[in-house]
């Protein structure tokens, strides 16, 4: 039975890194001892001992230890031998590139489908849908594939945010870039908003957090979706 939390971000504004959700993580890993964390998305070009240490710090304060995947000679078995996995935030673009490179992509999809528990925040949570077309990042590496992880049956879009009515910027806002993307794709978007992450437990998908979410469909206007709103039927 898949077991993922797919949250918007890591960390809230004058907040520290996962603390919003450390409640809900303790309970999500709380047969885990320790966490594979997978680094590859690397956000300002950190390296990956510098994101895994950061990240072992912060589950220390659940009584977690992590190792990151780079840590280990054969990423597979490690993916294949883990209790639990979390995927860190940056650049979507970068992750998926070593996904791939390391041959580990589809040995990820099939021990989270068999149950797994899956944490994914940002750019972790971005693969967790069909593709990672809706990502905000800018294209810094050419992976082989947008083809992603499709725990959920729609994109994902993380740190959604509301056009500004007040803004002088001219540039495309969140909702232009998705309507894009429907021009050549079928699925639908859910944009989370920060502090929001979606809860998968076997089929069901319910959106969690205080704030709504909106839920993009080719040819429909946009919605606003409910926390708990049950979201298996949407395809």
């Amino acid at each position: 039975m898949k077991n993922i939390i797919i949250a918007s971000t890591s960390t809230l504004h004058n907040g520290s890194y996962l603390d919003y959700l450390l409640p809900e993580l303790e309970n999500h890993f709380k047969k885990v001892t320790t966490i594979l964390f997978i680094p590859y998305a690397r956000p300002s070009g950190i390296s990956h001992d510098e994101y895994t240490e950061k990240v072992r710090q912060t589950f220390a304060l659940i009584n977690k230890k992590v190792t990151g995947i780079h840590e280990f000679q054969d990423p597979i078995k490690a993916i294949n031998e883990a209790e639990g996995i979390f995927t860190g935030g940056g650049n979507t673009f970068v992750l998926v590139n070593e996904l791939y490179r390391n041959n580990i992509i589809d040995s990820l999809e099939k021990v989270v489908n068999n149950g797994t528990p899956y944490l994914g925040t940002s750019a972790g949570s971005n693969i967790c849908g069909l593709t990672m077309n809706t990502t905000n990042d800018m294209p810094i590496v050419y992976p082989p594939s947008f083809r992603t992880l499709g725990f959920v049956s729609f994109n994902i879009n993380p740190h959604y945010l509301d056009p500004d009515l007040n803004s002088t910027h001219m540039g495309e806002t969140r909702e232009t870039r998705i309507n894009e993307f429907h021009s050549f794709n079928p699925q639908p978007v859910i944009g989370l908003r920060e502090g929001s992450w979606l809860e998968v437990k076997g089929e069901s998908i319910r959106l969690k957090g205080n704030l709504t979410a909106r839920l993009f469909q080719k040819n429909q206007s946009p919605e606003e979706i409910e926390p708990e709103t049950e979201l298996k039927d949407l395809k």
